[in-house]
């Protein structure tokens, strides 16, 4: 029984069962086609943000604080992996995912699958994405999808969520009170 947010175990009662560890995944080509998969980043904390290269103003911005967040890690830095993984994956390879990356930070990570991988890893961290058309955006079409920034532990546990606009000093306090 759940009262105000504590587990309380009633006599002669069953205890109620905490829900297992969230652990989201994915299994994504980089730019330079290399697979890589959550267990590659195991012992890091991964900073996870799905957008794409066209965004014109979530997914820069979000990055941008990624970049400071990772600037001002310092020494701690190494301990961090910042992953961008595209929901627009045939386009942001034309375009240069890695150009595009590299662009915030040299340490974000660009990731780009097919649909299908695509998907899998979106749905693994419970994010929207979908196409719209748009004839004023390049190519016909934008992208609508969840603007969170995820935070995962060192054994890829979902840790947090950092809504979009969160600053990043506020980013920057929780990771270094984890490492």
């Amino acid at each position: 029984m759940l009262a105000y947010g504590v587990l309380m175990v009633l006599p002669s009662r069953v205890p109620v069962e905490t829900e297992a560890a969230f652990r989201p995944s994915f299994a994504l080509p980089d730019a330079a086609g290399l697979q890589r998969t959550s267990q590659d980043f195991a012992g890091k904390h991964l900073l996870v943000f799905f957008g794409f290269t066209n965004c014109p103003d979530v997914c820069p911005t979000t990055l941008a604080e990624v970049a400071q967040v990772m600037d001002e890690l310092g020494d701690d830095a190494d301990l961090v992996q910042p992953l961008f993984i595209s929901i627009d994956p045939e386009r942001d390879r034309r375009l240069g995912l890695a150009e595009f990356t590299a662009a915030f930070h040299p340490s974000i990570i660009g990731l780009a699958g097919d649909e299908a991988q695509t998907r899998a890893a979106a749905d693994s961290f419970r994010i929207y994405f979908a196409r719209e058309d748009d004839a004023a955006a390049p190519d016909g079409y934008t992208m609508s999808h969840s603007p969170a920034l995820y935070l995962i532990g060192t054994e890829g546990d979902w840790l947090r969520q950092f809504t979009y606009g969160t600053p990043a000093a506020d980013i920057l306090a929780d990771l270094q009170s984890r490492l």
